[in-house]
């Protein structure tokens, strides 16, 4: 067995149906007062019904969280919550709105309670992701990871098919990077197949029935599982390139990961057989990178970048960008590979 070092992370999980009526309960617990609510505008409904649920715990709801992290909104929210005496944050939505609360953490200190509707992963991870002036600084700290998450499958019910799929896809890239990550660890290892595995089988069924509570349970799991890995070990070329694409041009997070992991896991796939087989096992596919693929496909995702509007000639800057600062990475970049790798993504071709 290969040598490894594995250090746990402090967050607390309460995972099942109806979970979200602990929530007033897991304020008291952190020993805070006073909740700033934070969503995105298209999920205020939702924040007020956890404001209502906290009552006098609720100190308002903040609904401007956005994709990227804009440091402009980050700053307008941190100012809130320190204009308002808030003790704590609870994000309720997906990798915005806990990018949100993150950003918020950093600057101030303030425990968040992340409450997930997506399958994003963020939330069990102390990286954190501030875009200004058109680029996206990412970084570790654990000041930002959440100290509780509510894992409460019936909140995802409402998800779309179509915004489950891809973002069920981007949590499957947390792990696929995770098995060839050069801190991986067996622990990892397993957390990452079983993660990949258990949202491969959710999201057909979601497609047919977006109702199907045991596969939005299924779903939810998983998403725990692969953020889980994120959280713990380093990613590779895959994060590079959704990293730079969508800070740059502006792209939909989870649309962006769908469309290139297929590419990235094609370019590092002779570098790293075994990570490849344990993703071409999880999803029961021929080959890792077009069983990925075929998942995106099959089931209405965007499989091509110039479908989301971004031009041919951007993928040259993407190519430029992504040599630099590189991320560890199994395969080496090479200038003209990594700009085929990105024609392929933006032309959409299978693997």
């Amino acid at each position: 067995m290969q040598s490894f070092m594995y250090t746990p992370q402090p967050a607390r999980v309460i995972f099942g149906a109806g979970a979200l009526n602990q929530l007033a309960q897991e304020i008291d617990t952190l020993g805070c007062k006073k909740a700033l609510v934070l969503s995105t505008p298209e999920q205020r409904d939702s924040a007020e019904r956890v404001a209502g649920l906290l009552g006098p715990r609720a100190a308002a709801v903040f609904d401007r969280a956005v994709m990227h992290v804009p440091i402009e909104t980050a700053r307008e929210a941190r100012e809130l919550a320190r204009k308002l005496g808030a003790d704590c944050a609870v994000a309720m939505g997906g990798g915005s709105t806990t990018g949100l609360g993150k950003a918020i953490a950093l600057d101030s200190g303030l425990p968040i309670v992340a409450i997930p509707t997506t399958y994003a992963g963020s939330e069990m991870t102390p990286i954190y992701g501030i875009t200004e002036a058109g680029l996206k600084k990412t970084g570790r700290d654990l000041r930002v990871l959440p100290r509780t998450v509510i894992y409460d499958p019936e909140l995802t019910l409402s998800l779309p098919a179509s915004l489950s799929v891809t973002s069920g896809i981007n949590a499957i890239a947390h792990a696929a990077e995770g098995l060839y990550a050069v801190d991986r660890n067996p622990i990892m290892d397993m957390m990452a197949e079983e993660g990949i595995a258990a949202m491969g089988r959710a999201l057909p069924c979601i497609v047919k029935d977006k109702a199907d509570a045991v596969a939005r349970s299924d779903a939810l799991y998983g998403a725990w599982l692969c953020g889980t890995v994120l959280g713990h070990v380093g990613m590779a070329l895959h994060h590079k390139l959704c990293h730079t694409l969508g800070g740059t041009f502006n792209l939909p997070h989870a649309d962006t990961h769908t469309i290139v992991l297929p590419h990235a896991l094609a370019y590092n796939s002779s570098h790293t057989p075994q990570a490849m087989e344990r993703i071409r096992r999880a999803l029961n596919g021929q080959h890792a990178p077009q069983a990925v693929y075929d998942l995106a496909r099959d089931n209405g995702a965007p499989v091509a970048l110039k479908s989301l509007g971004v031009s041919e000639k951007d993928m040259d800057k993407a190519c430029e960008i992504a040599l630099q600062n590189q991320y560890p990475n199994p395969r080496p970049l090479e200038r003209r590979a990594l700009r085929q790798l990105l024609q392929n993504a933006w032309e959409g071709v299978r693997p």
